[in-house]
């Protein structure tokens, strides 16, 4: 992926990121972004700082959740990727409040990509569509990042930075904790029968980190994008077909109301939304190129 140079108000220096939630798609932006920038990574786990270090990333001690620990973030990058979750109860996100905060009193950011969720959309009656349709949220989760987006945005326009949404599917990779449906095969977990299916959308974590490069560099003010692959199949299809590819037997098929009573409430909660994600503005915009376009060609080659 050939980038054009990115050039700061502050120009004959590096640029420097601020990766904000770290994590197994963050470490895959590491080795993308250097050596053309100087890369920070928030961390609420010291812990976890000589891992950072190691990779190139300067470590910065810092936790969303105590907006205190966070009051020098400001004046220390052009660039900000938001990876941080929400919390995990309420409809609000003040984590990227915090966030957001720290980072205007520095008044130095100028582009800003977030991931967010295609979960904003609720459920859609496996209607094909593209970044215009309307959020939905069906669940407090889905709800929270619908809080953190209209803050992003509207931090966007009252500082003039360049701010980025990804709408993000289900991100899976062969060397991805708990994002390989290996795993859930192997756990014998049912999927719905073909007459109460669902679609369900994905994205291999190597093209997320690229798309997330991809947005720091092109991404339009205020611009929300769906970080999606072209595939378009059932939850029970996709599971079926990664069934056939590690040789496991296929999951078991159950009809919804069997499944509501021996499935967890999180599963039944992806279970109940069906959608299929126009993905053109991701091409066309980011001018990105999947390596793995589909998920048949992820699960075979990485």
């Amino acid at each position: 992926m050939s980038l054009p140079a990115f050039t700061p108000l502050a120009a004959a220096r590096r640029p420097t990121l601020l990766i904000v939630g770290c994590g197994d798609v963050g470490l895959r932006v590491l080795p993308l972004v250097q050596p053309a920038w100087r890369v920070l990574a928030l961390t609420s786990s010291p812990a976890r700082a000589p891992e950072l270090r190691a990779l190139g990333a300067i470590p910065l001690i810092g936790n969303l959740d105590e907006p205190v620990t966070l009051g020098r973030l400001g004046g220390l990058a052009d660039a900000v990727l938001h990876l941080a979750p929400p919390p995990l109860q309420g409809r609000r996100d003040p984590r990227t409040q915090a966030l957001l905060r720290a980072l205007a009193r520095g008044g130095r950011v100028q582009r800003l990509v977030y991931g967010s969720t295609s979960g904003v959309y609720g459920d859609a009656g496996g209607a094909f569509f593209d970044e215009t349709r309307a959020v939905a949220p069906g669940t407090e989760r889905a709800q929270r990042r619908v809080d953190a987006e209209a803050q992003l945005r509207w931090f966007g326009r009252r500082t003039g930075a360049r701010v980025t949404v990804l709408r993000i599917p289900g991100i899976y990779a062969s060397n991805r904790l708990g994002g390989h449906p290996r795993e859930r095969l192997q756990r014998g977990t049912a999927v719905l029968a073909r007459e109460d299916d669902v679609y369900t959308n994905h994205i291999h974590a190597d093209d997320l980190a690229r798309a997330c490069v991809a947005a720091l560099y092109r991404g339009r003010p205020q611009r929300v994008l769906h970080a999606s692959d072209d595939t378009q199949l059932t939850m029970g299809d996709y599971f079926d077909l990664a069934a056939d590819l590690c040789g496991l037997p296929r999951p078991p098929r159950i009809t919804r109301a069997v499944a509501a009573q021996t499935l967890s409430p999180m599963l039944m909660s992806f279970m109940s939304e069906s959608r299929r994600l126009d993905n053109r503005r991701l091409k066309d915009e980011l001018r990105l190129k999947l390596r793995y376009p589909t998920v048949g060609e992820g699960l075979r080659r990485g």
